[in-house]
């Protein structure tokens, strides 16, 4: 297990309190997965399946609650594990994802003295030299780090032309935390790998990695500055977006000073209406940013909860409701950022197009071609509810979603959940974000306008993306019209063949699939013949050899050889 890093300065965890954490954590862990081999594996092999699906939706639902308890009093990446699980809906079930979606940093500030003995030791320092004030009261304290206002001294000020900002510093020990956590979550993933009916699903190793780089990434604060940069850098010249500036001379792995941009909160609608603002002209500027973020630039935020943008007043508002925008989107903590990579970005393309024409089945397609789902899946019911749920629901608004009677929800999400959770499928970690980001983009949106429909926001860009990658549409349908081409040139001689072949009865048709069943079907039927032979010779040298033992031994002997066939032919099936 990991050290807990006192040679590097920290005042977290002491060996005593990492140890007693790692093993909590491997308690609750081990627990659930006896309580799940009982009811899942066990149970259901002495034929008490009934039990185990009884009181599935019950124990679900407890252990969500448990680990929503436990989240809390540890803190560290426990509340992240939650926020992460909340969020996996290919793998997870709905009594899991719905109780911890709610699941926030609800943990007490550290005190102001272990703060600055932190901030000190990485700026080199004392915090009176580096700020020409401290507010001791954090304005947010969250299980990885906590933010308070401050004021640059002189020089910096007329360095930077920066006077208020806000000065991020981790919270004590999180690294020595986040090690001993990590080491805890990849045990379990070892643990859960020897679970066939995990590991059949979820390639868990990998999924803790994938946690571990997002966490590990949300610790260096060297990091979520260069990404705030670059996310300025993508939105220079656009009146739209604002970032706050980061003060590198007052900032390290474990310190980020950055520009105070506090301002209205993006879903505070009376707040906004007092500054002049309509909270519905806000919605559909935020959800174009987010469609340029994922479609466009390809760096995108992935965690655009309310907290994380403000609506920043800039001017008075035009008369009539002409002129320039008086208002700017301000983007803060760029800690979970996400990328589109080059060879995703067909596959989202298909996708966006797909949902905005509300086809189904090339919903299903895209989702393949993206690489979520495997080769071999069988995905005719996913395409049948994905129709379904196109036809019922494709086009609504919000407003209109909220007059639909709930039970349809409830049948169609039972449907559906059944048909995502059978199907052998894992999102990759950047369709995860940009899902994420969706959703986040959705809820923020029907925040500010009940009314506003996203899928008016999602045909526009489907068009855009056609548009952009003309070039490759063009190569498809070109690629696809010389296949067509070739396939019309040989089809009347290949039409001639197979009627010849019918007039002359030699026709054969093949199935690779059907021809493997009908081969098992035959072994099994030659096994069982075997068994019946087997017992006919056993009984038949058992009744005849009172009278002729030579003749009755031999029929016996001579049994064994039905019985070795019964018993292992056809293996290699």
């Amino acid at each position: 297990m990991p050290s807990d890093r006192r040679d590097r300065g920290d005042s977290g965890p002491g060996a005593g309190d990492t140890r007693a954490r790692y093993r909590r954590i491997l308690r609750f862990a081990g627990w659930n997965l006896a309580v799940t081999w009982w009811y899942e594996l066990f149970l259901p092999r002495i034929g008490l399946t009934s039990v185990a699906e009884r009181t599935r939706t019950k124990r679900m639902t407890r252990f969500a609650q448990r680990f929503h308890v436990l989240a809390v009093d540890l803190g560290g990446l426990m509340i992240k594990v939650g926020q992460f699980m909340s969020s996996r809906l290919d793998v997870l079930p709905p009594e899991i994802t719905s109780e911890l979606e709610g699941l926030q940093d609800e943990v007490p500030a550290v005190p102001f003295a272990q703060i600055r003995a932190l901030a000190e030791a990485e700026l080199g320092v004392p915090l009176e030299r580096a700020f020409a004030w401290i507010d001791e009261t954090p304005v947010a304290a969250a299980s990885l780090g906590q933010a308070h206002r401050a004021r640059l001294g002189e020089l910096d000020a007329a360095d930077t032309g920066l006077g208020g900002v806000i000065l991020k510093v981790q919270r004590p020990g999180i690294d020595a935390i986040v090690d001993v956590d990590l080491a805890a979550l990849r045990k379990v993933g070892r643990w859960l790998s020897r679970v066939r009916i995990v590991s059949d699903r979820v390639d868990m190793p990998a999924l803790v990695e994938e946690f571990a780089a997002t966490s590990l990434e949300e610790i260096d604060y060297l990091h979520e500055a260069t990404s705030s940069e670059r996310f300025a850098e993508d939105f220079a010249g656009d009146d739209r977006v604002a970032v706050p500036a980061v003060v590198w001379e007052r900032t390290t792995r474990r310190v980020l000073t950055l520009e105070d941009v506090t301002a209205i909160k993006i879903t505070d609608a009376d707040a906004l209406r007092a500054a002049g603002i309509d909270p519905a002209a806000v919605a559909p500027v935020f959800a174009a940013v987010m469609f340029d973020q994922l479609f466009i630039n390809g760096f995108f935020h992935a965690d655009p909860h309310p907290g994380n943008i403000f609506v920043t007043p800039v001017g008075p508002a035009p008369a009539g409701g002409e002129g320039p925008r008086p208002w700017k989107l301000t983007f803060i903590d760029f800690g979970m950022m996400g990328e589109v990579p080059a060879n995703t970005r067909s596959g989202l393309r298909k996708l966006l197009i797909a949902a905005a024409s509300r086809d189904g089945k090339g919903l299903v397609d895209a989702i393949r071609d993206v690489g979520v789902l495997l080769p071999s899946a069988e995905t005719t019911d996913l395409e049948r509810a994905m129709t379904q749920l196109f036809a019922r629901f494709g086009g609504m608004g919000f407003a209109e979603l909220r007059e639909v009677d709930p039970r349809e929800f409830r049948e169609f999400g039972a449907q559906f959940g059944h048909v995502v959770r059978s199907l052998p499928f894992q999102l990759p970690e950047n369709f995860l974000l940009i899902i994420r980001a969706m959703s986040l983009t959705s809820g923020v949106c029907s925040a500010l306008d009940p009314g506003f429909n996203l899928w008016d926001s999602v045909e526009p860009y489907a068009t855009q993306l056609l548009r952009d990658e003309g070039g490759n549409v063009v190569q498809d349908v070109a690629k696809q019209a010389l296949e067509i081409a070739g396939i019309a040139v040989r089809l009347p001689k290949r039409l001639d063949t197979v009627i010849t072949k019918l007039e002359e009865g030699t026709l054969a048709v093949t199935s690779p699939r059907l021809e493997r069943r009908v081969a098992r079907l035959e072994r099994t039927a030659l096994r069982l013949v075997s068994a019946i032979l087997f017992g006919s010779l056993l009984i038949a040298g058992a009744v005849l050899h009172t009278n002729d033992p030579v003749f009755g031994t031999i029929l016996m002997i001579v049994s064994v050889l039905p019985l070795l066939h019964a018993l292992f032919g056809g293996r290699r099936e």
